[in-house]
């Protein structure tokens, strides 16, 4: 009983043949649906591809048949896309009846009145006058009104700095110039005046004092020089 019981119970809720069909079924046709739309999406794209490079290559043939207008056929001469022994004129002949003629690029023309910021007169460089004479006006007659002479009026305008005695004057008074400049030279100078030498000549020519404790006469204790540890051998328990 408890195998056929497992055996329904399994082909029922683990193992379905008949969902995992459905399941199958359904998968293959979205599969289908999926690869039609990727279809669809290549040839789109193919397409648009083609389109532009069609759209390149007008525009190239355009630019051509503007940069070689000067082939176009005219009426006493016949150009080299247009020869008596075709019936019809090449296409690009129609394309360069179509077209314009490409225009040449102007050239930037500086202006004589543009100068250079490093050009301008300054009030510590004064401008340069040309002594050269001038050419007469076309008229000959000098403008109505009370006009002056230009050659003045630059002068007049560039002419140098003259600062007055305020903006020339120091801001600080000449007894805070005073403490500025020795407070500087107390800082430059050196303390005290005895001579630096290096140890091996300073300490030459002394003579060397020995202490009072070193200088007793039961001698040189060894504590801290032959030894650092302090020595008792009467509190000592055997005899080594």
């Amino acid at each position: 009983i408890q195998k056929r019981w497992r055996g329904y119970y399994v082909r029922k809720y683990i193992h379905n043949y008949y969902a995992l069909k459905k399941y199958l079924e359904a998968i293959s046709v979205n599969n289908e649906i999926v690869r039609n739309e990727l279809q669809e999406y290549a040839e789109m794209k193919e397409n648009e591809d083609k389109r532009k490079d069609l759209e390149k290559k007008e525009k190239e043939k355009k630019y051509q048949a503007r940069k070689m207008h000067y082939l176009l056929s005219t009426d006493q001469i016949a150009g080299i896309y247009n020869s008596p022994f075709r019936k019809s004129p090449d296409p690009m002949e129609l394309l360069l009846r179509k077209s314009k003629p490409l225009s040449h690029r102007r050239q930037q023309i500086k202006s004589p009145f543009a100068y250079e910021l490093h050009d301008w007169p300054t009030c510590r460089r004064p401008p340069t006058f040309s002594t050269a004479q001038l050419l007469p006006p076309i008229g000959g007659q000098k403008p109505q009104g009370p006009f002056r002479d230009t050659a003045e009026v630059l002068r007049q305008r560039y002419k140098p700095l003259e600062p007055t005695l305020r903006v020339a004057a120091s801001i600080n008074s000449p007894l805070e110039k005073a403490r500025e400049e020795m407070k500087k030279e107390e800082w430059r100078n050196r303390i005290h005046d005895n001579e630096f030498l290096p140890f091996s000549l300073y300490h030459k020519n002394e003579k060397y004092d020995p202490s009072i404790r070193r200088s007793g006469k039961y001698g040189q204790e060894t504590y801290g020089i032959k030894h650092f540890r302090e020595v008792q051998p009467k509190k000592w328990v055997t005899d080594k």
